[in-house]
């Protein structure tokens, strides 16, 4: 593959005030060979800041982020498709290097690391815990590791021909539509590559509700995927309802045997320790990463164990 074209594809909702650094990083790409920036809004104000930034805008009635991105696809023409996010800034080599990587390992999809980076005092205590192994497990995407084939990567940059002959992004996952298409690229014999060096901002929810909403939806699309996906759960995965189903019985427990509340304190003795150490590199932020955290635990878990995704349209 010798400098193949790219095209961009975004999905954006009420994005009209933070597409547009998205938008700029992309058309900033020291990638002499930039096709075109497709996004699929959901709003006027999303549109009218994305042509203003000279993007191609298609309408997302659904405003559905998978049924965006088909949209998307379906305006773009060029051998790669890279995949961003209307809340994610890319950095400027980050085309150039995703297609070297292409070339290089034959792969069918290449990405990076999420990289949470927060203005406000709590978008700065989440970045944290969502950036941590307490908050993220052993997902490279979010901790990091060393390069190679992968179950997932955020974001994404594809071969047109396989994002065809996979036919697009399941349009039945409102969520976890990334982790899904990626599942069935390694399904068919392909490889999805990890590479470290490929590192887009992405700035997190600022409240706790936020959070919870966000994490909710991804424990309860990610029980959808496993029924979909029979064999597919990484312990990471589990790690979520197994904490919410054993505290839950620890509490209950404790009202006959106090000796149970012990694996409650112990839990919230592992998430101040965890602020404690992340003191000097964050700052009084990370006093706010045990909600955080237990927000993003508590809220998953009952996504997985409680949640059930409304159906919507299948491929």
């Amino acid at each position: 593959m010798d400098q193949p074209s790219v095209d961009v594809i975004v999905p954006a909702k009420d994005a009209g005030e933070t597409i547009r650094p998205a938008l700029v990083a992309v058309t900033s790409q020291t990638y002499p060979f930039l096709g075109s920036v497709v996004v699929a809004a959901s709003d006027p104000g999303t549109a009218a800041a994305a042509r203003d930034c000279g993007a191609v805008v298609v309408d997302n009635p659904s405003g559905r982020t998978p049924a965006g991105l088909n949209l998307a696809l379906a305006r773009t023409t060029a051998e790669v498709i890279a995949r961003v996010d209307a809340h994610s800034v890319i950095p400027p080599d980050y085309l150039a290097r995703a297609v070297q990587i292409l070339a290089d390992t034959d792969a069918d999809a290449v990405g990076g690391m999420q990289v949470p980076v927060g203005n406000t005092t709590w978008e700065k205590a989440i970045a944290t815990a969502m950036s941590s192994r307490l908050g993220a497990g052993d997902a490279r995407y979010r901790i990091g590791g060393k390069a190679g084939p992968a179950d997932t990567v955020y974001l994404g940059v594809f071969l047109r021909s396989t994002l065809e002959r996979l036919g697009g992004y399941d349009e039945h996952f409102d969520r976890n539509q990334d982790y899904e298409l990626n599942q069935r690229i390694r399904d068919s014999g392909g490889t999805v590559w990890f590479d470290p060096g490929l590192m887009v901002a992405y700035r997190p929810r600022g409240s706790l509700g936020g959070l919870a909403r966000q994490y909710f939806d991804y424990g309860r699309w990610k029980r959808e995927f496993a029924r979909r996906h029979p064999g597919s759960l990484r312990p990471r995965q589990l790690a979520p309802p197994l904490l919410v189903s054993g505290l839950s019985l620890a509490i209950v427990a404790g009202a006959w045997w106090p000796w149970a509340w012990l694996a409650v304190a112990a839990y919230l003795l592992v998430l101040v320790l965890f602020a404690l150490s992340r003191l000097g590199s964050a700052g009084p932020s990370a006093l706010l990463t045990p909600p955080a955290l237990a927000t993003m635990h508590s809220s998953w878990g009952l996504g997985f164990l409680l949640g059930r995704p409304s159906r919507g349209r299948t491929r």
